[in-house]
């Protein structure tokens, strides 16, 4: 599919408010209600638009610690790498896990009530994973930007 400017319009629309009525919408991109409501279904049919969430307060959850976490596999087979991201994927306080290049092999994002809770985090799931070598954490004590 290819994207124009219109597009684009409703896409970074979307992205600052998900809940934007076809109406609201039209009228901030400046297009009759009609075109962009089929914009929008043909954007989300190619999979442009592939969904829409809420944005939580994380500290309104009670959750003030932000870890990003490093982690270095002892070894790279199948059945390592798949036993590890089931695990990861089953732990509700990992909110992003990425592959990665370079010295680690998957970045973390994590989010803990305080330091004690992160520490149990790590002692009591994470450490407890066979396959990750090495655990290598930096806290966030700011947010510059979120997209």
């Amino acid at each position: 599919m290819k994207i124009d400017s219109i597009d684009r319009q409703i896409i970074t629309a979307l992205q600052a408010n998900g809940r934007l009525t076809n109406q609201d919408l039209s009228a901030q991109i400046g297009l009759s209600p009609s075109p962009c409501l089929r914009r929008v279904r043909l954007l989300e049919e190619a999979g442009i638009i592939s969904g829409y969430t809420a944005t939580v307060d994380q500290r309104a959850l009670g959750l003030s610690v932000t870890a990003f976490i490093r982690l270095r596999l002892d070894r790279h087979n199948d059945e390592t790498v798949g036993r590890v991201e089931r695990k990861l994927m089953a732990m509700p306080e990992v909110m992003d896990c990425w592959l990665m290049t370079g010295q680690w092999d998957y970045q973390l994002r994590v989010l803990a009530a305080d330091l004690e809770a992160y520490e149990g985090f790590v002692r009591g799931k994470l450490q407890r994973v066979n396959g990750i070598a090495a655990i290598d954490t930096s806290f966030a004590y700011g947010r510059v930007k979120q997209a």
